[in-house]
């Protein structure tokens, strides 16, 4: 087998190859594969001819491997194991040849696209473009890869993006198409959503501001999709439009005012706290107008199962800093405190996690404290109602100057000391010596109250010596300060 370049005035190279093969029982010899640069014509040919020296070598195999070794005729042995070894160099050739036909096939398909139809980032023909805040049309694999390096500018304009919503580009899309004559698969974003989902999805929300049988049927299966389907989630940070269309029956009542289609209501809260699943949904759902006033009313009015999944979605919303301050002053602790006294079970998670997440902030602390929230918690407290969550909803309510107040004048002290005797939770031990520690820093008068406690069950100095390392640090500055304020009576009655 020899392989020698064939000189051509075109800059693309020639090659031929000679091969020897049998076929048929019949040698050929000279057979010439050549690839140029119109090789896409003769790849067929090459592939069919890969097939004819493929199907040859299987019946050598087979008889070489079928034949006796006792046979006397070692010859035919041997030439079929000869033919056997042309055909596989064959093959091999065929194979380059196909290879470097290919090559040349993209080369000259990529000297042919359009500057505009390539991605920025790849500089490849784009397969699925998708437009993103700044404008620029991309390759969605490429910028999702961009996005998450941590990147959140443009890579052509070097804008910082006020978000990463991908929006397929589906002029650029059918440009493509029509210019390369080519059919792109259908747009698939990282949640695998397509364009008969956005077309579904479009339908639904249309839905919404028909009639109420259609209000009703749209939003039972919003539900559903957003519930069972990611994607679906993610369509509705593709239109600025979508929330405010779900929410559309309920945004025409009154917001003091019972909805009179309770089921409904219920249905469209529930796709909210869906949607608002979806890590590039919280700031769109929150920031738009009508959510929390909604949420509120549904907070007031709604069913358990819808007042519940209202307080779930204000815990949801509340994963940015920025939704916590937001819904702190927008009134919706009040009717989740009112929420969380009235203790159904059903609600109660959803509820003090949402009033958690939300005073992490501190000026919130002050707005729940104002709303009742430490005569709700210390009445649970003491029933031992969800006392993990509201104890640490205490602590950082006590950070409060009227919050520590209240905590002491609610006969909190107590309730504290019992918890810590109880417990086996080192957090909440740690969490209530905590705000025992706050209160005798406020107010001295109920040092008696802790003396009195630790003289009787030396709670203290049991989590002085046992306790987590910050709860050592606190019981044993009560002690020193009990011991230290023992001395101040005692020196003003002996002065008296």
């Amino acid at each position: 087998m020899k392989l020698r370049k064939k000189k051509q005035k075109n800059p693309i190279k020639f090659y031929i190859i000679q091969v020897g093969f049998v076929s048929g029982g019949k040698t050929i010899t000279n057979q010439n594969v050549m690839a140029k640069n119109d090789a896409v014509e003769s790849e067929p040919t090459m592939v069919a001819k890969g097939a004819e020296l493929k199907k040859e070598l299987q019946k050598l195999v087979k008889a070489i491997a079928d034949e006796d070794d006792d046979d006397d005729d070692d010859n035919n042995n041997l030439e079929a194991i000869d033919r056997a070894q042309k055909i596989l160099c064959g093959l091999k050739e065929l194979k380059v040849m196909t290879s470097a036909a290919v090559s040349l096939k993209n080369l000259h398909h990529y000297n042919s696209v359009p500057e505009e139809f390539k991605c920025p980032l790849s500089m490849e023909l784009m397969r699925d473009p998708v437009i993103i805040a700044s404008g620029q049309t991309f390759d969605r694999p490429f910028i999702q890869r961009w996005f998450k390096a941590g990147n959140r500018t443009c890579p052509r304009t070097q804008q910082v993006l006020s978000h990463t919503i991908l929006t397929p580009n589906h002029l650029i899309r059918e440009m493509i198409a029509q210019n390369q004559g080519i059919k792109l698969p259908e747009s698939i974003d990282h949640t695998g959503s397509t364009r008969l989902d956005r077309v579904r999805f479009l339908g639904l929300l249309d839905k919404m501001s028909s009639t109420l049988s259609d209000q009703r049927d749209a939003a039972k299966e919003l539900r559903l999709l957003t519930r069972q389907t990611p994607r679906f989630r993610a369509l509705f940070g593709e239109s600025p439009n979508a929330v405010p269309q779900l929410l559309s029956p309920l945004a025409q009542t009154n917001n003091e005012a019972k909805f009179h289609h309770p089921k409904l209501q219920e249905d469209v809260i529930t796709t909210l706290l869906n949607l608002s699943i979806h890590e590039n949904n919280k700031k769109l759902v929150a920031e738009t107008p009508s959510v929390i006033p909604i949420l509120i009313n549904a907070l007031r009015f709604g069913t358990i199962e819808t007042r519940s999944n209202a307080a779930a979605t204000l815990f949801t919303l509340s994963a940015l800093d920025s939704n916590k301050a937001l819904i702190g002053r927008s009134g919706a602790l009040k009717p989740l405190i009112d929420l969380l006294d009235e203790g159904n079970p059903l609600a109660m998670r959803d509820v003090s996690a949402a009033v958690f997440n939300v005073c992490i902030v501190h000026e919130n602390r002050a707005i729940a404290v104002r709303d009742g929230a430490v005569r709700v918690i210390l009445k649970k407290l003491a029933s031992r109602v969800q006392v993990d969550e509201l104890v640490s909803i205490l602590a950082m309510l006590s950070t409060s100057e009227r919050g520590v107040e209240e905590i002491g004048e609610l006969r909190g002290v107590e309730c504290l000391f019992s918890i810590i005797r109880e417990t086996s939770c080192g957090r909440n031990k740690e969490n209530c010596v905590a705000i025992l520690y706050a209160i005798c820093c406020r107010d001295r008068s109920k040092l008696r109250e802790m003396r009195e406690e630790e003289s009787v069950y030396g709670t203290l100095s049991q989590l002085a010596e046992n306790g987590t390392s910050r709860a050592k640090r606190k019981a044993n500055a009560i002690l020193d300060r009990m011991s230290r304020g023992r001395g101040r009576v005692v020196n003003v009655t002996h002065t008296a």
